[in-house]
């Protein structure tokens, strides 16, 4: 099967890795984002599916924006079979969904309806998903709307980060498109519409979305440090200072009345604060200018006090 493969994060890699590892598949093209300037010195860098299209001859095309007549022409050319598409970053056009003999398929990081859009695997562990997964789904011109071809669920452990479950549905969705694709072929698939009514939605994520409310639970607040790494990070204020925390545990409280964001203790297990339902306990932290850390290593040369608040721009109660 002559397939054109549309990704454009690492999220896609495996999928590409696996399409051309296959001896059954032909990827006679990718499409991807534009190369981007990134990090503190601003460098250009290719989006990582071209760099690995790159190393094996595949023919990369990068549109500025969405798809037009130019891109179009070219995807005739290519004439695919099939389009598969994983994080590519934009939506795609009826004509371009309507073009290849077997239409386009997506490698989407979650178990659709629950979690439409760019952010899945963030939200589904902010909050407090117990598991998640990979849906491959006939593509339609809604926003991850069409009809769902196969799904797989994997678990979601108190210990897993955006970080650690990106890297484990990248390899189950390269899994599963394989699995798809051999059922394709043999005509033995069953599209299964979508439950609209128990969508929900999964916006991108912004550089506020891991400000912490203390208000919150302690296990909301644990989800949230977890679910927003390696960006935006969750973050808190100490003494009006940024505080990104990277690491934290759930701790039952002793106390019969919470003070939400109270530092009642610190050691070198941690910073132990007040949430509205029992604590947490921060293990990890990073403050402006400077590098991620224990906080043990933190409380080596710098102090923290009890009974100082988080999250407020002063110490004032």
């Amino acid at each position: 099967m002559k397939i054109l493969y549309m990704g454009t994060p690492e999220f896609a890699v495996p999928t590409l890795e696996a399409l051309i590892a296959s001896e059954s598949e032909e990827v006679v093209g990718v499409f991807t984002q534009p190369d981007k300037p990134k990090g503190r010195g601003h460098r250009t860098m290719m989006p990582p599916v071209k760099e690995k299209a790159l190393t094996c001859n595949i023919p990369v095309f990068q549109p500025e924006g969405r798809i037009g007549e130019a891109e179009i022409r070219i995807l005739k050319k290519l004439n695919p079979d099939l389009i598969v598409v994983a994080a590519y970053g934009q939506i795609l056009p009826k004509s371009v969904i309507q073009l290849p003999a077997y239409g386009c398929i997506n490698v989407h990081a979650s178990l659709l309806p629950k979690y439409r859009g760019a952010a899945p695997i963030q939200w589904a562990i902010i909050n407090g998903e117990k598991e998640t997964g990979v849906t491959i789904m006939q593509m339609d011109t809604g926003l991850d709307t069409g009809d769902m071809l196969l799904k797989e669920s994997i678990p979601i452990e108190e210990t897993d980060t955006s970080v650690t479950m990106h890297d484990k549905l990248a390899v189950l969705g390269a899994e599963l498109l394989i699995k798809t694709l051999n059922i394709l072929k043999k005509g033995e698939h069953i599209a299964e519409p979508q439950d609209s009514e128990a969508s929900t939605y999964a916006p991108m994520l912004h550089k506020d979305s891991g400000k912490i409310d203390w208000n919150q639970s302690a296990y909301s607040i644990h989800c949230l440090v977890r679910g927003t790494q390696p960006w935006p990070v969750a973050y808190t204020l100490y003494q009006g200072e940024k505080m990104k925390i990277w690491k934290s545990q759930v701790v039952k409280a002793t106390s019969t009345t919470q003070r939400p964001g109270l530092i009642r203790q610190t050691s070198r297990n941690g910073i132990l604060v007040d949430a509205a339902e029992d604590q947490v306990l921060i293990e990890e932290i990073q403050m402006p200018g400077k590098k991620r850390m224990a906080v043990s290593s933190f409380l080596a040369g710098n102090t923290i006090e009890t009974g100082a608040f988080l999250g407020v721009e002063t110490n004032d109660e």
